[in-house]
């Protein structure tokens, strides 16, 4: 009995505009690749890199893997069209580091409005001298309720930080010194525990 080959259903923007969503690419350990989610997230079966075809294991199940799309920063400046999307395949060791981040956050699963970010972070060992060592991730994901209350509203305009009180002048200093040591954490901490050691002793009689 044949198992029938399932095939990626594009998303209704792919089909309409005739375009795809760029694959995420981990080419180094260190590189990341994240942003908000912008599609619910899908599974679909595995296919083989090189023939195109689908992917079972020994005992017949297709192997699965998820499809996550999210708005990145990473624009490439040769394609006209690259707005940034990209779309991560997570199975294997990344499956089990992007449910370990899902976990820690407290969410139940991926999300449209949630952040996932996903890190190449080490090679694992490779089981077969033929092929590459696999590679280990790491991820870390914010569901999109915190997300959206660290978020301001669109056209408020955000509280500006208060200011710290301008420091007391110092005896030999003009106003422009002053303001230049201040730009200096060293300088700056010096003169705050001068200031403060006066503000504590007494006035001589």
């Amino acid at each position: 009995m044949s198992i029938p080959t399932q095939h990626q259903v594009p998303s209704a923007d792919d089909f309409l505009m005739g375009g795809g969503v760029t694959s995420a690419k981990f080419p180094t350990i260190g590189t990341t690749v994240g942003g908000r989610i912008t599609e619910r997230p899908t599974v679909e079966q595995q296919k083989d890199f090189t023939t195109g075809e689908a992917k079972f294991w020994d005992d017949g199940k297709p192997q699965m893997q998820l499809v996550v799309t999210v708005a990145t920063n990473d624009i490439d400046p040769s394609n006209p069209d690259d707005d940034g999307a990209r779309r991560i395949y997570v199975k294997g060791q990344m499956k089990n580091a992007v449910a370990q981040a899902v976990r820690t956050a407290g969410a139940r699963g991926l999300e449209v409005g949630g952040i996932l970010s996903v890190t190449y972070s080490a090679d694992g060992v490779a089981k077969n001298p033929r092929f590459n060592a696999p590679k280990n991730f790491t991820a870390h994901y914010t569901p999109a309720a915190t997300v959206a209350l660290n978020t301001p509203d669109p056209g408020t305009t955000p509280a500006p930080a208060s200011a710290e009180a301008p420091p007391a002048a110092i005896p030999g200093l003009t106003p422009e010194q002053l303001q230049a040591a201040m730009a200096n954490p060293a300088t700056a901490a010096l003169i705050a525990q001068q200031q403060a050691a006066a503000a504590t002793t007494p006035p001589p009689f």
